[in-house]
């Protein structure tokens, strides 16, 4: 007799190779349109699947979660993050959750340095200035920007990205600074020639760039706060390419509309999709739709690292990829 295949229901288009080995493997449900899921439709989804696959832009909170059927026994996250998971409830439901680290690591540092770059040389401004047809030829004192050669880099958060943008800086003749919630090894530190600041309000006080690369966390929700801003040299500018919620977005728009803190790059939004009209005004800020880890190959890793989790999970093994509430 032929086992039954397990009902696994994808939240949003995935790549088409993705979709195809899940169609294979698997009694799939495919969000065609790619249209976000209501949370009417999050609930009548974890009340039938034996898998639900969601993004970030689905929130698995207990409202959801308590409508569970009893054949929901994963929730294999497309993505690394998994702040929009109520992993408390899922775990008292018996629900194991698992997510795709490792393979957004370059992709994200790569977009992390390109926005240090952009805003240090305010690339998009010199942009839009092309476009509006506004450029009236080469100045001595046009667009000027900084260097970042020699410039203090200020990384929050020193795990697998926080150490590949390092990696980067390096090469950028930055110098590196961190802080963690522990000191990495001192082979790594040696590696990175990195200098670690127990105090994060110290460090912020000390750096040119600040690189937020912390996960977002209760702990870590406006970790960046509006005193936190205050500590950052007027010259120093700010890079978010982890989670909106970790820094104070409406402090951060005022101090670069009041020029207290040089510039921002952002990729991502304290409440997104949604963005802070204010922060559309301002020169000084490059706005990114949180795009740091869209790479083809790393849409294509995310999905495999997805059906391995569900296909381990369904033989009987504990996935590679479990998430255990508390060590994010």
């Amino acid at each position: 007799m032929t086992k039954k295949k397990p009902l696994v229901v994808v939240t949003r288009k995935l790549p088409e190779a993705i979709e195809t080995r899940m169609m294979e493997l698997f009694d799939a449900r495919l969000n065609i349109d790619d249209a976000a899921m209501s949370k009417q439709e999050l609930i009548e989804a974890v009340k039938v699947a034996d898998v639900l696959v969601p993004t970030v832009t689905d929130k698995i909170d207990a409202a959801v979660l308590a409508h569970a059927g009893p054949n929901l026994r994963l929730i294999a996250n497309f993505g690394t993050g998994v702040d929009h998971v109520d992993l408390q409830t899922a775990r008292s439901r018996g629900i194991t959750v698992t997510n795709t680290p490792d393979v957004l690591t370059e992709d994200t540092a790569d977009m992390t340095m390109a926005l240090i770059l952009s805003v240090s040389r305010r690339l998009a401004e010199g942009e839009r200035l092309i476009r509006k047809g506004e450029w009236a030829g080469w100045g001595p004192t046009l667009m000027l920007g900084h260097r970042i050669w020699g410039k203090r880099l200020g990384i929050v958060g020193m795990g697998r990205i926080g150490r590949a943008l390092a990696r980067r800086a390096k090469g950028f003749g930055l110098s590196v600074h961190y802080h963690n919630r522990r000191r990495v090894h001192p082979d790594i530190e040696e590696e990175l020639d990195a200098t670690y600041w127990e105090s994060l309000d110290q460090m912020l006080a000390h750096v040119d760039v600040v690189s937020v690369n912390c996960p977002h966390t209760p702990a870590t929700y406006h970790l960046l706060s509006a005193r936190r801003l205050k500590l950052m040299q007027p010259h120093a500018i700010l890079v978010n390419t982890a989670r909106g919620e970790i820094v104070d977005e409406p402090a951060l728009t005022r101090m670069l509309a009041d020029g207290e803190i040089a510039g921002a790059g952002l990729d991502v939004f304290e409440h997104e999709p949604a963005v802070n009209p204010k922060l559309l005004e301002l020169q000084n800020a490059v706005l990114l739709p949180h795009m740091g880890s869209a790479t083809i190959e790393g849409r294509v890793d995310m999905g495999e690292k997805v059906l391995i989790n569900i296909k381990t999970f369904v033989d009987g093994h504990t996935p590679p990829d479990r998430v255990i509430e508390g060590l994010l």
